[in-house]
């Protein structure tokens, strides 16, 4: 009974290191809550003004860009959900959004 259980241990050890992973590249997009004053944007709105461009409104956000690995595409956006709750964004004054895209399947 011992050794069937510490066989099915070993396997289920063994399974979760040769789990089959694909690559995905992330576009993050986080910008400011419609609600928050965005004085970077404003300040470019107003240069542009100066140059005779004239745009209605301009929000500064930030872009970047992080490749990962993960089981499926589930995986993927739980783990960037995550960074960009913990690190990437301050859920108080930003919303983020992201796009994923594989680059890499999973190898047979």
């Amino acid at each position: 009974m011992i050794d069937d259980v510490s066989h099915i241990a070993n396997m289920a050890i063994a399974s979760h290191h040769f789990t089959a992973s694909m690559k995905y590249q992330s576009r993050i997009f986080v910008t400011l809550r419609p609600s928050v004053l965005d004085p970077a944007g404003t300040a470019v709105q107003s240069a542009l003004k100066q140059m005779d461009y004239h745009v209605d409104s301009v929000r500064i956000g930030k872009y970047v860009e992080i490749i990962l690995d993960a089981a499926d595409e589930a995986e993927a956006s739980q783990k960037l959900n995550e960074t960009c709750d913990k690190l990437l964004a301050n859920p108080v004054i930003e919303n983020y959004r992201f796009e994923l895209t594989v680059i890499e399947e999973a190898k047979a």
